[in-house]
């Protein structure tokens, strides 16, 4: 097992879900997850498509940052 014992300064997740309020929880779910570890939200970007099958698909991209 190996341990990293330097901070992290970045992160960034993506987020998929098939409806707007369950990506809203799964992002809030990782940002309480990230203020543990010290992370903090610095972008978030967004986008609904529609899948080959007829139904809308969102996703998320969310930056996370060391906070100071």
């Amino acid at each position: 097992m190996f341990l990293h014992t330097e901070a992290f300064k970045d992160k960034i997740e993506f987020f998929e879900a098939g409806s707007l309020k369950a990506l809203e929880k799964q992002i809030q779910q990782k940002i309480e997850d990230n203020q543990a570890i010290m992370l903090s939200v610095h972008h978030v970007s967004h986008q609904v498509s529609t899948h080959p099958k007829g139904y809308l698909v969102y996703t998320a991209v969310v930056h996370f940052k060391a906070q100071n």
